[in-house]
């Protein structure tokens, strides 16, 4: 990320003396310093083509973990920001003529793990989505057990809009590509997605991707945002820029990725993150929420003196690069001091658990939760382990081994662990 010296000139560049667009040029030209507005997530079983159809849409592989590229999967959250515009009636993000394409929106996209073995980075994700792609590959049975984990784990944290993708319709006849078709309307029907428009596509020869922003343009809306509210940010990526050999004078602090939910975040604020950091008093460990200064913003490749509510944004700090490198602060919170959500130790749900257990091929009955299990809970972008140490009705009281920063009332995702894997078993509320 560009320091904060680039991100002040860049600043003053634009303020001297630019030109003030004509209203037909407005409408057609992509304002210089935009941030993105909506987040839109892309789920999906395992080597659907989540990746590839992220790439077609913005140009940029988000792969780029060694073990990702050795093992052709994606481990990590994927982000990439991408300009819709709608040229001679077409939707595309590739425009031929942009002074005379309709720019529509900047969306920033999230490409979440389909491996099982990776369900709590794809549910930390999801808290971060204000719409999802759901890619399901033509040439297998439809739904496959990721496939039908991340639609309940979409339906479960709030996320209202989604689209199908019916991808690699390149290698299927039509009447396989049909029969899938009504696998995936079969699979919806019940769900709060039985209307959700499917779409077929294939990624890699670039095929239907017009009618895909077309309807991603319909039916995934931008959602009306707070931004007079107190700065509530999730942190579901933290890392060191800086190379390796780079001179002391030329450090920068540690970086922090994720959404800004609502309030606005400026240059040169002091913000607070909690549950922050471990340290070690008096033989004890304990979580200390830290300090810092925004040192520059950026979303949508640009540099920004201030950033709302919308897509995914980068934010400079003026913190350690060893306290933020390896996603060490993921599933923090970042806002004003002592404006922050409580931070919990503890947490006593409200407990809905579902009829069946998701994410396996067998069909297996969701048993009740038991004292001493330990359960994998996922709130706003946190990850962590709670072992059950209280039952009542329908409550549970855990005690978690990484604390949560978060308000009452929050969902909370349950996963019990079935064999070697956490599979998704229901819902909390914390109480």
């Amino acid at each position: 990320m560009p320091k904060k010296k680039k991100a002040e000139e860049g600043a003053e560049k634009e303020d001297k003396g630019r030109k003030k667009p004509s209203k037909a040029a407005a409408k057609k030209e992509v304002p210089d310093l935009i941030q993105p507005e909506i987040n839109i997530g892309l789920c999906g079983h395992v080597d659907h083509g989540k990746t590839t159809l992220l790439e077609r849409l913005s140009g940029k592989w988000t792969d780029t973990h060694s073990e990702e590229i050795k093992k052709g999967i994606t481990i990590r959250l994927g982000y990439a920001d991408t300009d819709f515009y709608e040229e001679g009636g077409i939707f595309t993000s590739k425009p031929k003529d942009k002074a005379k394409a309709k720019f529509l929106r900047r969306v920033s996209f999230v490409d979440a793990p389909g491996h099982e073995s990776l369900m709590a980075t794809m549910l930390s994700g999801a808290t971060i989505m204000d719409g999802a792609l759901l890619l399901v590959a033509a040439n297998e049975q439809c739904p496959q057990p990721q496939t039908r984990e991340h639609i309940m784990a979409l339906q479960i944290i709030g996320v209202k809009n989604i689209i199908v993708v019916q991808n690699k319709i390149d290698l299927v006849s039509e009447e396989q590509a049909v029969k899938n078709y009504e696998q995936i309307k079969a699979f919806l029907k019940g769900t709060a997605y039985e209307n959700a428009p499917v779409v077929p596509i294939s990624a890699q020869h670039r095929v239907g991707l017009n009618l895909l922003m077309q309807a991603i343009d319909e039916h995934i809306p931008t959602p009306v945002r707070d931004s007079d509210k107190e700065p509530l940010m999730l942190v579901a990526r933290s890392f060191d820029i800086n190379k390796p050999g780079i001179t002391p004078d030329k450090l920068v602090g540690g970086v922090l990725g994720g959404s800004l939910k609502q309030g606005m975040l400026k240059v040169d604020e002091v913000i607070e993150i909690r549950p922050g950091r471990n340290v070690i008093e008096k033989n004890q460990q304990v979580w200390k929420p830290l300090t810092t200064k925004i040192a520059s913003l950026n979303s949508g490749g640009e540099n920004l003196m201030q950033v709302g509510p919308g897509g995914s944004i980068g934010l400079l700090t003026s913190l350690d690069p060893s306290i933020v490198k390896s996603d060490q602060l993921t599933g923090s919170v970042v806002g004003l001091p002592g404006k922050l959500p409580k931070v919990w130790n503890e947490l006593v749900l409200d407990v809905h658990l579902l009829q069946r257990v998701v994410g396996t091929k067998e069909e297996l009955k969701v048993e009740p939760i038991k004292i001493s299990e330990p359960l994998m809970l996922n709130v706003n972008s946190a990850a962590t382990v709670g072992i059950v140490v209280e039952l009542k009705k329908n409550k549970i009281k855990c005690r978690l081994k990484l604390p949560v920063c978060a308000y009452a009332g929050a969902r909370v995702t349950i996963s019990r662990r079935i064999g070697n894997r956490f599979r998704l078993i229901g819902y909390g509320v914390i109480q």
